[in-house]
């Protein structure tokens, strides 16, 4: 490595040192935002839209397949409007921003610029379900959120953010229950399948749910600084909106019901996660099903075989470039160690190297992100190899995070234990809770550690004395200082 790689690896703060540096540094150095001049917002540059993209196109091809269609709604609501929801309201107040005058023209009546949308949907549907035959509404929204954040970091938690938000109404509790616990699941398999980050499900004990919800599910992620990261949640809504709103249906039996309602959502904080969870000192490791470039074609140029190298640089890409997103490196003002740690700070799963060499063998060497391997590949071999590779590294980098999350997850008997490890390991872990809210608000007032979920796998069945107070029998729950 020359004196010029060396000091572009130095740019990023080793993480062992900073991990909160070294994300800021990462997500600057690599291109995928910047600071905007309004405090809290930030500007996503294209690398970082393209991997929102990935996950737009890959999430609504499951949200759609699920029945559900798209629809926007205004990001405005009249302050009223939000208002009629007292307890949504309460959980939302400290954040939202508000828009006073239009023009020079004070407003007669205050806007909120959408902290949610739960309040201008609600009030849609109060007009457009009448009948148990408008039922189920199964409708979803790409669009972006305000809410006034204090403590901002990019991606994680912004001022200003995108997201879907799903909105369905039903006839009936058990539909509702079945609607939220099924996009949880959706939810739970896109991020692990195509984001290649293992997530703990469950339900959020009742201090933590969201304003308004009957109950909140929710996908845990473990970030390799050993913070969770709430990754998305479904909220079985009851019919608390209905009531307040007044979204009321003619039932089969001609009697008039409230509906039951549920809402759920993912947002651009998933990119932070992919960051977190992947990302090691010499940059991002980006999983190939969302990574904007999946393989980097760098030609390795001398002057004497420029033209030959060059031409079966181009021919690579364009017999793989249509069915793999691939890019080629042709730059020559900048050398090939260069390029090869530029590349490998921006994530790229797989680099082809191809050079005066390479070409008398008849094939490139292929270089992983995820374990540094080299690897040569004849021309013949690359149309089955190139799929092969990428299928192999995404599979290793979700074999990888869970590995580090059950390396992290830790289960504890005292609440002594429990201090210590929160304090010196983080990570997730695994203690009985009576169920006391006055417990779990004891536990994040001395930890700041806080009930992440209590999961529906095979701990829910467990039971054992609360780890704070001891003189209950507690179901089993995981613990974590989150995001």
């Amino acid at each position: 490595m020359g004196v010029n790689e060396k000091e572009f690896v130095k740019e990023v703060t080793p993480r062992e040192e900073d991990f909160s540096q070294w994300y800021l540094d990462l997500v600057l150095k690599t291109e995928m935002m910047d600071y905007a001049p309004v405090k809290g917002c930030m500007a996503i540059r294209p690398y970082g839209y393209a991997i929102w993209e990935s996950i737009q196109r890959l999430l609504d091809k499951r949200i759609k397949a699920t029945g559900h269609k798209n629809a926007y709604f205004p990001i405005f609501i009249p302050e009223s409007l939000l208002q009629k929801e007292a307890e949504h309201v309460e959980g939302f107040a400290p954040e939202v921003a508000l828009v006073t005058h239009g023009g020079s023209e004070k407003l007669a009546e205050r806007l909120v610029v959408r902290p949610t949308s739960e309040a201008i949907i609600c009030s849609m549907y109060a007009k457009w379900v009448q009948s148990w035959r408008d039922l189920p509404l199964l409708i979803n929204q790409w669009c972006n959120v305000v809410r006034w954040e204090k403590n901002t970091r990019p991606f994680l938690r912004t001022s200003e953010f995108l997201w879907q938000e799903g909105h369905t109404v039903h006839s009936t509790e058990e539909e509702a229950e079945e609607e939220a616990l099924k996009m949880l699941g959706v939810y739970r398999e896109f991020v692990e399948s195509e984001l290649a980050i293992p997530v703990i499900s469950g339900l959020k004990t009742e201090r933590e749910k969201f304003a308004g919800a009957l109950h909140t599910y929710t996908i845990e992620a473990l970030m390799a600084d050993g913070k969770a990261l709430q990754a998305g949640t479904s909220h079985n809504l009851g019919q608390h909106f209905s009531r307040v709103f007044d979204i009321q249906f003619l039932d089969k039996d001609k009697q008039l019901k409230y509906a039951w309602q549920t809402s759920w959502g993912v947002s651009t904080r998933l990119i932070g996660a992919i960051i977190m969870v992947h990302g090691d000192d010499r940059g991002l490791k980006l999983p190939p099903q969302v990574a904007p470039v999946q393989v980097v074609v760098v030609p390795i140029i001398t002057k004497k075989q420029r033209e030959e190298v060059l031409q079966k640089a181009q021919e690579i890409l364009k017999e793989f470039g249509g069915e793999i997103r691939m890019e080629l490196d042709d730059r020559e003002e900048y050398s090939a160690g260069w390029k090869f740690n530029e590349w490998e700070m921006k994530g790229v799963p797989l680099r082809l190297e191809i050079g005066p060499r390479d070409l008398q063998q008849g094939g490139v060497f292929a270089v992983r992100r995820d374990t540094g391997e080299k690897i040569f590949i004849s021309a013949e071999e690359l149309p089955q190899r190139l799929p092969a590779l990428l299928g192999d590294i995404q599979a290793n980098l979700f074999r990888q995070a869970q590995e580090f999350r059950e390396k992290n997850t830790h289960r504890v008997d005292s609440y002594q234990e429990f201090q210590e490890v929160i304090q010196e390991k983080r990570g997730f872990v695994l203690a009985f809770w009576c169920g006391d809210s006055r417990c779990e608000e004891e536990i994040k007032n001395d930890t700041k550690a806080t009930i992440r979920c209590i999961p529906f796998e095979q701990e829910q069945s467990e039971t054992g004395p609360c780890l704070f107070c001891g003189s209950k029998q507690g179901k089993a729950v995981y613990f974590a200082r989150s995001y």
